[in-house]
């Protein structure tokens, strides 16, 4: 038996995705890593290191990625989607499908959905 179902694993992974093809879309996305030191932040989401992009893409994305795919046990509770909705809230672009995709993890995540 799984720690996670596989459904919540696969409507995960969906958002996962989701979350990277936007993040591509909208020019967010970095072809370069950052510094390993800055990837050891002990602040929430890395605020003194990294933008909450780079966080999703460097911290969020592969973790979440990794413990799908390990068939690991997941977070049981989530709430990411009010940070990205502060970081768009900020930019010219419309952060509204990575927004929307992260309140679904956060639900799922939580037992919400």
């Amino acid at each position: 038996m799984t720690k996670h179902s596989i459904t919540q694993a696969t409507y995960i992974a969906d958002g996962l995705l989701a979350i990277e093809t936007e993040l591509r879309r909208l020019n967010y996305w970095e072809s370069e890593c950052p510094a390993p030191e800055a990837l050891q932040s002990t602040q929430p989401f890395c605020v003194d290191t990294l933008t909450f992009p780079q966080w999703l893409q460097f911290i969020f994305l592969p973790r979440m990625k990794y413990l799908i795919e390990e068939d690991m046990a997941l977070p049981a509770v989530s709430g990411i989607a009010p940070m990205a909705e502060e970081f768009f809230r900020r930019e010219d672009a419309s952060g509204n499908v990575v927004i929307n995709e992260l309140a679904r993890i956060d639900s799922l995540l939580s037992g919400s959905a």
